[in-house]
């Protein structure tokens, strides 16, 4: 069952993220706007990051984090260990599916590449004409 709370678009249904509060009309919880707005997303930027959302509701997520920061810091805290930081892909890169020979290819010393002697070639011909 959803619950409304005093902020029109913020709600909380056991059903999803386990009652923690959400925008209406969406599974994005009121963590995320406010983690993205603490690293620098002004409130106008982050409709355009997460689409779904309209700037008044991300203005209401924001305000109803100012009315019950605890509460939201609390969720914030609780998922930081589940996230994976933006910058894991430094720390454990991915095997790649191409082989290492073919990574490490720089060309065959044979075959010069296109431009270095593009200039040497010449023009087109007109065609001719019987």
């Amino acid at each position: 069952m959803i619950q409304t709370t005093e902020h029109c678009y913020i709600v909380k249904s056991d059903a999803i993220l386990d009652g923690e509060p959400i925008v209406k009309g969406s599974r994005t919880p009121v963590r995320v706007i406010v983690e993205m707005w603490r690293v620098g997303v002004s409130p106008e930027e982050i409709p355009q990051r997460l689409p779904h959302l309209s700037l008044s509701k991300v203005f209401n997520a924001l305000s109803y984090y100012l009315d019950h920061q605890a509460e939201i810091n609390e969720y914030i805290e609780r998922n930081q260990g589940l996230e994976t930081p933006l910058d894991s892909s430094a720390e454990n890169p991915k095997k790649s599916q191409w082989p290492e020979e073919l990574l490490n290819f720089e060309g065959d010393p044979d075959f010069p590449p296109f431009e270095s002697y593009r200039d040497e070639l010449l023009p087109p011909r007109e065609p001719e004409l019987f």
